[in-house]
């Protein structure tokens, strides 16, 4: 697995320093390196970039800024590692999806852990994009149609703290939104897992059958279910009420079993 990458900073020093990294990394495939990311733009037309190795602080469209424009490029654009000298942009760098935020001055096995979480990342979308195609069976001499069905993952990813968690589903008690983070709650854990993300968002990567939205600001385990009151139900120690444009659904569930 190659990963295809630019470095982009207006600091010749700097530049080098990241580019040198980038060269003695046997993953990493250096396409281009920018003084500044409007020409960083006009790379990204010729080359296909999987990874940017992005400072901040740069004049005319900072690093914040670039990764803004590229936001609108979904799911194929380029992921992000900050590199940069100040340490109040990391919010920020959350915000718009970073893999990662190396201070400067960082080493290169500060670096390497960041490129290696670009690696899993990229390795990850490619196999995701990529599934393993079935082996056919030799034609009988009436062939039947087959039916193949979906097998459900089940785990989640989900960015905490600029790395991608694995998730096992049953593990998941309940999702609980929070402005523009969501918390997950686990069994036999006492702290949350905090991620940047909207609960519809993540609501669309749980299969259902296992999983549903009771309120505008959670979603259940089904089968973590202790109890069920009239309005609201129980899981571990907390009591979720079910919003009124979630009943329905909700009563559909009950229905199979009362």
């Amino acid at each position: 697995m190659t990963v295809n990458c630019i470095a982009v900073d207006d600091e010749p020093l700097a530049l080098g320093l990241v580019c040198a990294f980038i060269e003695q990394t046997p993953f990493l495939n250096l396409v281009g390196k920018y003084g500044s990311a409007v020409e960083a733009l006009g790379g990204l037309q010729q080359h296909k970039v999987d990874l940017i190795f992005l400072d901040i602080q740069m004049p005319n469209l900072n690093g914040i800024e670039l990764a803004r424009v590229l936001d609108s490029r979904g799911p194929a654009k380029p992921r992000i590692i900050f590199t940069t000298a100040y340490n109040q942009f990391a919010l920020e760098g959350y915000r718009v999806d970073a893999l990662d935020y190396l201070l400067k001055p960082f080493n290169y096995e500060e670096f390497l852990h960041a490129a290696n979480k670009a690696l899993a990342y990229t390795e990850l979308v490619q196999k995701s994009n990529n599934p393993t195609p079935a082996i056919a069976a030799a034609p009988a001499a009436e062939p039947a149609p087959v039916v193949v069905e979906r097998v459900e993952d089940d785990y989640l990813f989900i960015k905490v703290e600029y790395q991608l968690v694995r998730i096992a589903l049953s593990d998941i008690l309940y999702l609980e939104s929070l402005k523009d983070y969501v918390k997950v709650f686990l069994k036999n854990s006492d702290k949350a897992i905090l991620t940047l993300s909207s609960l519809k968002a993540l609501e669309e990567k749980l299969p259902a059958k296992r999983f549903m939205r009771v309120h505008r600001s959670y979603i259940v385990s089904l089968d973590k279910i202790n109890s069920i009151t009239r309005n609201a139900m129980q899981i571990g120690k907390i009591n979720i009420t079910v919003g009124d444009q979630y009943k329905d659904a909700f009563n559909a569930f009950l229905s199979r079993w009362v």
